[in-house]
């Protein structure tokens, strides 16, 4: 599974402490636990004021290629940035040499909007048609492509990225269904950071099952999404980016976070995925 990174603040600004020279930074997460390395890919993307979207990748571990890593850290600095560390799934059963590449790895971006997950989902070819005009544009073999295409094509459809991210898990709960309600769950995590661009960005926290603690912090779950909140700026990861108590808030199963930048501060609400009673989505660990 992955790692995500996202910072939204009233200007521009650099994002190289989390993502490089912190405690828990997105770097020092590359490679923190041994037996769970982040190799399969790396990327940063960002925004500057109504430009679009640009994402620099790499195809191996942030750590086997630090020093660009660094360098990448350092030239980001719109008021919107994330990050990505991609340790792969692979529900196509595909070999190496076509599961890695740069069409493979995070963030995803499509203009002035920008993706990256932490999670898979099991049918990612049976998923494709529910994209919609949005399928001829998949590049890759990753089923996190899919599921940003589809969040895409629902966020357009209803002008609203909460509504957007319901919408999906309908439409992988309906696969799911349609394969027979199989004992593998519709997906293992849907957690998300996205963008339209750079005066919002959203996060959303969903997964199944029991998956462990956190990388370096042994006392979060593993998919349990955390934020900081200044009033120029919002910070999101997968887990706390240094060691500051009470500082990291947590962004719990089944929750999300909405991010404005609106005069001159950002705004921050949360709540509860609104995810219809009539989808159970079992086991579903809290």
């Amino acid at each position: 599974m992955c790692r995500l990174f996202a910072q939204l603040s009233v200007g521009a600004e650099s994002p190289e402490p989390w993502l490089v020279s912190r405690p828990r930074s997105l770097l020092a997460q590359s490679n923190g636990d041994p037996e769970h390395l982040q190799k399969d890919g790396w990327g940063i993307g960002w925004l500057t004021d109504g430009g679009r979207a640009r994402v620099e990748k790499g195809t191996d571990g942030a750590y086997e290629s630090a020093d660009r890593f660094r360098a990448v850290a350092k030239e980001a600095d719109g008021p919107l940035v994330i990050g990505h560390l991609r340790h792969a799934s692979n529900p196509l059963h595909l070999p190496n040499d076509q599961l890695i590449g740069l069409a493979n790895s995070q963030p995803f971006e499509n203009h002035t909007q920008l993706f990256a997950h932490n999670g898979s989902i099991p049918f990612p070819t049976e998923t494709r048609p529910f994209t919609g005009l949005h399928e001829p544009k998949i590049r890759g073999v990753n089923d996190s492509e899919v599921l940003f295409w589809l969040l895409v094509r629902n966020t357009e459809e209803h002008n609203d990225p909460l509504l957007g991210y319901v919408r999906t898990v309908e439409d992988l709960y309906r696969v799911w269904e349609s394969k027979g309600r199989p004992a593998l769950p519709p997906f293992s995590g849907l957690n998300v950071v996205f963008a339209r661009g750079p005066d919002e960005l959203y996060a959303f926290c969903l997964w199944t099952g029991d998956h462990g603690t956190g990388l370096l912090d042994p006392h979060r779950r593993y998919y349990e999404m955390t934020y900081q909140v200044a009033p120029h700026r919002v910070l999101v990861g997968s887990e706390p980016f240094d060691h500051e108590p009470g500082v990291w808030r947590s962004l719990s199963n089944a929750t999300y976070l909405a991010a404005h930048r609106r005069n001159g501060r950002i705004d921050v609400t949360t709540g509860p995925i609104p995810i219809p009673r009539e989808i159970e989505l079992r086991p579903l660990a809290a």
